[in-house]
């Protein structure tokens, strides 16, 4: 059996989730690379993962379906054998005020932000090694809320629930477990967000410039290290300052 680290990350075919996987494989761990409809740039973070020589695959499951994340997980064993660091980073966003949000909105993202949770790390379990590592993404929304984000805000800070709960539950097999809170991130849905309302998040970030994927991911690569493994249980917000 192999002794490198193998890490499984979710939602992992572009944005924070590909820049993840993309440092962990430059610290040399095997990926398996989740995604659900972005086929094409699965397979093509596969093969970026791939040239920096260690191995991947590419796994499309729902997290929001408990059954695609057992197969999900039996495609990882088949591959691997094991798992060493899980990173929960699959999510959705479908922003509304309360009065307007039908049942719809609230439902898809509370079963992918927070059932996606339970259904990947309830299955990834048998899979994961003494001194494992799991690194759940949650949000600066999740500790403050946000005008037309009940949805997203509620599921967000039920992820930090659920990593404070889980903590003290695998302690004893030294598997630690962390979230990230990040704030205003460049990704593929911000890029959308009108530039007004861009420029007032700016004013209010210490630092004056956005986040990008790389500051996330490189919490996760500390996180999933050695050097971290006296850190469980913890919130750390990836935000420059906007939620002091």
């Amino acid at each position: 059996m192999q002794n490198r680290r193998v890490a499984l990350v979710t939602g992992a075919s572009r944005g924070i989730g590909k820049a993840i996987a993309i440092e962990l494989a430059k610290n040399n761990a095997d990926i398996a690379v989740n995604y659900y409809k972005d086929e094409k740039e699965a397979a093509g973070v596969v093969e970026e993962i791939k040239k920096l020589g260690v191995d991947s695959i590419a796994v499309k499951a729902d997290v929001s379906k408990f059954e695609e994340c057992s197969s999900m997980m039996d495609a990882v064993k088949k591959k691997f054998g094991y798992l060493d660091i899980l990173v929960n980073n699959a999510g959705a966003i479908s922003d509304r005020t309360l009065k307007n949000m039908d049942k719809g909105q609230w439902d898809l993202v509370v079963r992918t932000n927070l059932d996606g949770i339970f259904n990947v790390t309830k299955n990834a379990l048998p899979l994961i090694r003494e001194n494992g590592r799991i690194i759940n993404i949650s949000s600066i929304v999740g500790i403050s809320g946000n005008h037309g984000q009940t949805n997203y805000a509620a599921s967000k800070a039920g992820v930090i629930g659920f990593t404070k709960s889980l903590a003290r539950e695998l302690g004893k097999q030294k598997v630690t477990v962390n979230a990230i809170a990040p704030g205003f991130i460049e990704t593929y849905m911000t890029k959308g967000m009108p530039f007004i309302r861009k420029k007032i998040i700016m004013a209010m970030v210490p630092l004056g410039r956005p986040g990008m994927p790389e500051d996330v991911a490189n919490l996760v690569v500390f996180l999933a290290s050695d050097k971290a493994g006296y850190i469980t249980g913890d919130v750390i917000r990836v935000d420059g300052g906007l939620n002091f």
